[in-house]
């Protein structure tokens, strides 16, 4: 019989010579366990500061780790073994985070100190886990191959603390990253940075970091494919405000093409009047500017179902009086027949209900109809109920359904007040409790009352986007020209909506310079951190 997995990571019993030894003239370094250990992607991991000419030799025996050092270290030179992840349980793996050992060939060690805090950006979560890297600014930055050896990992509170460093002008960062080699990627990682560089001469707490995943100033064209269904998909690496994706090989099937882009611009779908091309040349473009261009090429035996198939929003075998009943389409659709839809209401047909298009979204139609408790519904589309730009035609489908009778819907009336500026745009959102679904958004430039009506029954948060260049969304951090993440805050308490009812509450914007409201056990930057000019820092891939 299996116990509970093992969680907790190897504790060090005894380190020899101890840690923090000054004069330090040993060959090797031992550091006894209280269980068998095993070391984890040493090469990632490990880093050793400053750099030796050659790296120490790592062995495990047993319940020890057993470092031998090379000849070659320097004179009155503080150096720290940095393990990151690599000492963990034999097990399990469970890794022993932040173990450093420090050592000295002179008098003196290094003693200074930074500690601040890591949070999300966007939902001012507390980040754990993530690398905090120390840089020289004499050094590579983070974009480049020599990945960095002063770093610590936050811990469950996003709290993070980098010893022992020397006096020195540097550059701090905070990297989410998932191959953890250290180095800014800028593919799906996340990075938080400091706008200037900084002297460090005295102990430093208080650093306030937020992780964000900047929009890549380059294109790169991700992923395309065509479906089965013939809808040929684009997957962008940032979004694309006005794209332009035109046909080149063959140039007849760029005229009559249908494009949709995701709500987040970030990818296309394209339908053609035919797939029976050898292949397709497409080039990328941001109005007149190409990007990209790119060659799809087909299987000569390969066939594609084109049939419209319908799907909706029925939950649960329910619909409600709010959204009614919405149909999605997987390619666009040109034309309905409204006698081939039979809506049934307990057997007997009815004719009365509405069905239109949605005019913002091609592959939506809606249903709506007065919809009665204690109805049995039953609604069937005939094949040919609706029919795509070339050629496609739905297949037959029937969905039975009755009325959502809770009835759980209710209003948000926000009285919002801002702080009286000519140059202020903020966005008023409202997402879901865990921050991860923006449910609405509306612009203000002013004071004034928001009514958000007909919201599904539960707890919502309020979230204001200080909107600094006025585009409308949020927008993260710009690493390239050193730009802060849009400040976030959010409203101190979730809002509740109640069936049937009008829920009205204050909410009172901070400038966007206030200071944040300090929970139990949070503290302010007591420190001042000598800075440096901002125009000093070498742009990306510079030294």
């Amino acid at each position: 019989m299996g116990g509970p997995k093992d969680s907790i990571p190897p504790k060090i019993l005894k380190e020899t010579p101890p840690n923090l030894s000054r004069n330090f003239k040993a060959k090797e370094i031992i550091i006894q366990f209280d269980e068998f250990v095993k070391l984890q992607n040493e090469f990632k991991e490990i880093s050793v500061t400053p750099d030796m000419e050659k790296l120490p030799l790592y062995k495990v025996k047993k319940k020890s780790l057993v470092i031998t050092l090379p000849d070659s270290l320097e004179e009155k030179t503080t150096y720290t073994i940095n393990f990151g992840k690599a000492i963990g349980d034999f097990n399990e793996g469970n890794p022993l985070l932040n173990y450093s050992y420090v050592f000295a060939t002179g008098d003196e060690i290094d003693s200074l100190n930074i500690s601040g805090t890591v949070t999300n950006a966007l939902t001012l979560e507390k980040e754990k886990e993530v690398n905090v890297l120390l840089i020289p600014t004499r050094q590579d930055t983070i974009w480049g191959k020599r990945k960095a050896n002063i770093f610590a990992s936050t811990d469950s509170s996003g709290n993070f603390k980098l010893k022992n460093l020397k006096e020195d002008t540097y550059r701090i960062y905070a990297l989410k990253e998932k191959n953890n080699d250290r180095i800014f990627n800028g593919t799906d990682e996340e990075v938080a940075f400091l706008v200037d560089s900084f002297h460090l001469n005295k102990d430093t707490s208080g650093i306030q970091l937020a992780v964000s995943q900047p929009v890549p100033k380059n294109f790169r064209l991700l992923d395309r494919k065509i479906e089965k269904n013939g809808t040929i998909n684009f997957l962008f690496n940032r979004p694309l405000q006005q794209a332009n994706l035109k046909i080149v090989v063959p140039e007849a099937l760029d005229k009559n093409k249908i494009i949709n882009y995701s709500t987040e611009r970030d990818s296309a779908s394209m339908w053609l009047t035919a797939m029976d091309f050898d292949s397709l040349k497409v080039h990328i473009m941001e109005q007149d500017t190409l990007l990209d261009s790119t060659v799809i090429r087909r299987g000569k035996n390969e066939k594609y179902d084109r049939d419209l198939i319908i799907t909706d929003n029925i939950s649960g075998q329910k619909v409600n009086k709010i959204n009614h009943l919405i149909l999605y389409s997987t390619a666009p659709i040109k034309s309905a027949n409204k006698q081939n839809i039979v809506l049934k209401e307990d057997s007997i047909p009815r004719n009365n209900y509405q069905l239109t298009p949605d005019t913002s979204n091609n592959r939506r139609y809606l249903i709506r109809y007065n919809w009665r408790p204690k109805r049995n519904y039953e609604i069937t589309f005939k094949e040919d109920a609706f029919q795509g730009y070339f050629g496609e035609k739905s297949k037959e489908v029937t969905r039975k359904f009755t009325l959502d009778e809770t009835e759980n819907f209710g209003d948000i009336i926000l009285k919002i007040t801002v702080p009286d500026s000519l140059e202020n745009h903020y966005l008023v959102q409202i997402t879901n409790e865990k921050k991860d679904q923006l449910i609405l958004t509306r612009p203000i430039t002013k004071s004034e009352r928001l009514t958000f009506k007909q919201l599904p029954g539960g707890k919502y948060l309020i979230r204001i986007v200080y909107d600094t260049n006025n585009n409308g969304k949020w927008d993260p951090a710009d690493i390239e020209n050193r730009i802060q993440p849009e400040k976030i805050w959010y409203h101190d308490k979730p809002i509740t909506v109640r069936p049937n009812w009008e829920q009205e509450e204050p909410i009172n914007v901070p400038s966007r310079d206030a200071k944040p409201i300090l929970k139990e056990k949070e503290s302010l930057p007591t420190d001042t951190i000598p800075k440096t000019p901002a125009d000093t820092i070498p742009p990306p891939g510079t030294s």
